[in-house]
C-alpha cells in the first residue's frame, strides 16, 4: 500500500501527535510500568523518529538529523517541563527531571539511525548496482 497525504494532512497528524505526546508525557505512568520506564522512552523516540522519516519520506541526512534532533530537544524539554509542573502548578502528576530518561531517548534515536542509514546504504547500493548493470547491457 501506497498512502499519499497531502502536506496539510501530514502536519495536521504532527501536530495531533505532538499533543498525545505532551499529555502522554506529562502524566505519571501507572506504577504496573515503572520498571520498563527506560525501555518505553527507547521505544517511543525509536517510533516517532521512523513516524517522520516514513510519513516525510526523509531520505536526505540533514533532513533526517534535523528530525532526530528536533525529537531530543522535545524529550529534553518534556523532562523539564515534567520536573517544573509540580511546582508552577501545585499538583504533582509527575516526577522529576530524570537524565537516565534523556539517555534513553537518545538511545531510540541512535538506534533507529543505524537502522535509516542501513536501509538507504542498502537502497543506494541496489540503484547503482542497477544503473551500472542497465550501462553494460546497453
Amino acid at each position: 500500500m501506497n498512502f499519499k497525504f497531502s502536506n496539510t494532512t501530514k502536519i495536521v497528524l504532527v501536530i495531533g501527535c505532538f499533543i498525545a505526546s505532551v499529555i502522554g508525557f506529562l502524566v505519571k505512568l501507572p506504577s504496573a510500568f515503572h520498571h520498563i520506564d527506560k525501555q518505553l522512552h527507547f521505544s517511543f523516540y525509536f517510533l516517532a523518529a521512523a513516524f517522520l522519516n516514513i510519513l516525510f519520506n526523509i531520505k536526505n541526512l540533514i533532513k533526517h538529523i534535523l528530525v532526530s534532533a528536533l525529537l531530543y530537544a522535545f524529550g529534553i524539554c518534556i523532562e523539564f517541563a515534567q520536573g517544573n509542573y509540580n511546582k508552577v502548578f501545585h499538583v504533582h502528576i509527575h516526577g522529576r527531571f530524570d537524565p537516565e530518561d534523556v539517555k534513553a531517548n537518545l538511545h531510540g534515536l541512535i538506534a533507529f539511525s543505524i537502522m535509516w542509514a542501513t536501509v538507504i546504504l542498502v537502497k543506494f547500493a541496489f540503484q547503482s548496482n542497477k544503473k551500472t548493470s542497465e550501462k553494460i547491457n546497453n
